[in-house]
């Protein structure tokens, strides 16, 4: 009976968002919205982890074309597709859409997050975190990141016969990021944020039922445990910047704090600097790492690419004198390392894909969206797209040579316009240091297979096990 009435009382909205102010000439799209609360989120979640989502969004499109319904973690949902799908989504201004995550994310991330934020609010938020993300701001830094890289192959790589990529890597870019974003030091408070934060992330993606032993209530108090130490944390350093024992620019959180309007007041509430830590903890820690260990998969089946980059980084490393760290000009280098990191993003993009609000009811392609509906929209589905990319199944590397040559809003890994992610600068740098050293000092081969699932990002059987072996420059 409580079931029941829990569905009914669900259902009653959608009715409503469906009836409201609805254009009587147009119509919402085909499609079903399925069961109150739960709609087609478990078949979408499934299919991510049985590495069948693409085909499960391609079914939905081959039944339904470019646009439909559905209903995806308790909310009513038009799927979009296609390069003009893209451009509606990062070019349309906050009137039309807004950002907005699902339930899941906004409360476990928090809803001053730049997932959640739009027009002065996000213009004026985003401007503090792309203060200490822009590239002029992060060249400082790569000193920093260079030492976190090797200390990590030292620890973890050096001497061992067999390593799993992803849990390293994943080790490797959290490490960074406590250091150059928190400023935190390697020891017992990084173990804590790290143990809080595995559980945080899990369940990101997930139906927002807060009961006990689910993954969406683990990672709800995960999340209120990181807020706690962020609290302390954010704290710390406001009375260390007041005191004049540290400066704006030691680490992000600092730089938060320090970055003030013309009237002198604090650009950034600190709530808002909390929200969006986790959300940088989230973004520069598993998309970094799932694209390093994707490159590490890559090099192992592609011997001519592998071939290519050890070239490359070769060059750099013999012009440098034993143990001297990189540099910010060593890294404008990698020209063909990068190319080949854009290229593992195309075929295999981090983000499966992410979520808008329509502000107002919407004509799209001939349909109505809703004031209210979410909008969902899937990365991969232009990278394979063979009319965009030809053999879309072939790793190719030189797609990218000429960035002006890939059609606007079909390569979307980091977003795009106004939208793209303003940790773009960052990713690059710590993928770049990090393969730099893997492949100047090791060799390897795959000892697992090829599969991957997503849960929600790509994760490769076995964590994707490896036999290393040290090199030497040739």
């Amino acid at each position: 009976m409580n079931l029941l009435l829990l569905g009914f009382l669900f259902f009653i909205p959608i009715l409503l968002l469906l009836r409201r102010g609805r254009n009587p000439s147009k119509r919402v799209p085909p499609g079903s919205l399925g069961i109150p609360i739960i709609g087609q989120s478990l078949g979408l979640l499934r299919a991510m982890r049985a590495n069948t989502a693409e085909k499960w969004v391609q079914e939905r499109i081959s039944k339904y074309g470019p646009i439909s319904k559905l209903s995806l973690f308790g909310k009513p949902t038009v799927l979009i597709y296609g390069q003009a799908a893209n451009k509606f989504i990062f070019s349309s201004g906050g009137n039309a859409i807004a950002n907005q995550q699902t339930q899941s994310i906004k409360m476990i991330l928090g809803d001053r997050t730049l997932l959640e934020l739009s027009g002065e609010d996000h213009s004026r938020v985003r401007g503090a975190l792309v203060s200490f993300l822009k590239p002029e701001s992060l060249k400082r830094y790569v000193g920093k990141m260079d030492e976190e890289v090797r200390n990590h192959l030292q620890m973890h790589w050096q001497g061992k016969q067999q390593v799993k990529v992803l849990p390293l890597m994943k080790t490797l870019t959290f490490n960074i990021i406590c250091s150059l974003l928190f400023g935190l030091e390697r020891g017992k408070q990084r173990d804590q944020y790290l143990d809080s934060f595995q559980e945080m992330i899990e369940g990101m993606w997930s139906v927002p039922i807060n009961v006990p032993f689910t993954r969406y209530n683990r990672s709800l108090r995960a999340s209120a445990r990181i807020q706690t130490m962020l609290k302390e944390t954010v704290q710390k350093k406001r009375i260390e910047l007041e005191q004049n024992a540290a400066s704006a620019r030691q680490d992000l959180i600092s730089c938060l704090l320090g970055t003030v309007d013309e009237d002198g007041k604090q650009v950034t509430t600190e709530k808002e600097i909390i929200d969006n830590i986790k959300l940088v903890m989230v973004a520069g820690h598993d998309t970094s790492s799932v694209l390093i260990t994707f490159i590490i998969r890559l090099l192992a089946n592609e011997p001519a690419i592998y071939a290519a980059v050890l070239q490359e980084q070769e060059e750099i490393a013999k012009g440098k004198p034993s143990g001297e760290a990189l540099t910010w000009e060593d890294l404008s280098k990698m020209k063909y390392t990068w190319r080949v990191a854009m290229e593992t993003l195309r075929m295999f993009p981090p983000i499966f894909g992410g979520f808008r609000k329509a502000e107002t009811d919407i004509e799209y392609d001939g349909y109505l969206i809703p004031k209210g509906w979410q909008i969902f929209w899937v990365t991969a589905m232009t990278h394979m797209d063979s009319s965009i990319f030809t053999e879309p199944l072939k790793f190719e590397p030189s797609r990218f040579e000429n960035q002006a040559s890939v059609p606007p809003y079909c390569f979307i890994p980091f977003g795009g316009g106004a939208r793209i992610c303003p940790g773009y600068e960052f990713s690059r740098l710590e993928t770049l240091v990090a393969i730099h050293y893997l492949v100047t000092r090791f060799s390897w081969k795959l000892c697992s297979d090829n599969f991957f699932n997503r849960d929600p990002m790509p994760v490769p059987s076995q964590g994707l096990l490896i036999q290393i072996w040290p090199r030497r420059l040739s």
